[in-house]
């Protein structure tokens, strides 16, 4: 759904919902993190939020000047791409399905392995799990990004995956449109 000038919209304008509607909603947008959400309602709602990109550029803004330990606690609350939370089925319904676009519930031994290997190394020089909108990706294509990251210093990955965390936000927001 598009409004007149082309711009992608919601069906129901988020200004129009009740708190509890806007929370069920737009909660998960960023994993385990309605704070996100919250702060939205606290700042109010306009007209111009019922755009998916306004909306997502208001969301992000609020990540970005949330200061470094709100924002390493965000990329904390992900999950492991091909992880144990995958494997013991917790992850939520939005990270199963965007792992599984990409595939990543039909890895084959060698490719479990490596992702287990990468994402405790990761974890270990990063302090949180390995951020990627894989939407799109194949899984050689995650591997080869998981790959090349590894090497990143650390100011640059926690940059990059923001980065990522916001692009993961967008395309929640554009399923939520439908």
């Amino acid at each position: 759904m598009a409004d007149d000038f082309g711009n992608p919209v919601f069906a129901v304008s988020p200004q129009q919902l009740s708190r509890l509607q806007f929370l069920t909603h737009f909660g998960g947008v960023y994993e385990h993190s309605d704070w996100v959400a919250l702060a939205m309602l606290a700042a109010g709602l306009g007209p111009a939020d019922n755009q998916i990109n306004h909306l997502a550029d208001r969301m992000a803004a609020i990540v970005d000047t949330a200061g470094k330990k709100r924002q390493l606690a965000l990329l904390r609350a992900h999950p492991e791409l091909a992880g144990k939370l995958a494997i013991d089925g917790g992850l939520t319904a939005d990270s199963t399905a965007e792992q599984a676009s990409a595939g990543l519930d039909r890895c084959s031994p060698e490719e479990f392995a490596a992702f287990q290997a990468l994402n405790t190394t990761y974890r270990d020089k990063f302090g949180h799990p390995f951020i990627l909108a894989v939407r799109g990706l194949t899984r050689a294509d995650i591997l080869d990004a998981f790959r090349r990251r590894i090497y990143n210093d650390k100011r640059t990955e926690f940059a990059t995956a923001l980065a990522e965390v916001h692009k993961i936000a967008r395309l929640r927001l554009e399923m939520l449109a439908g």
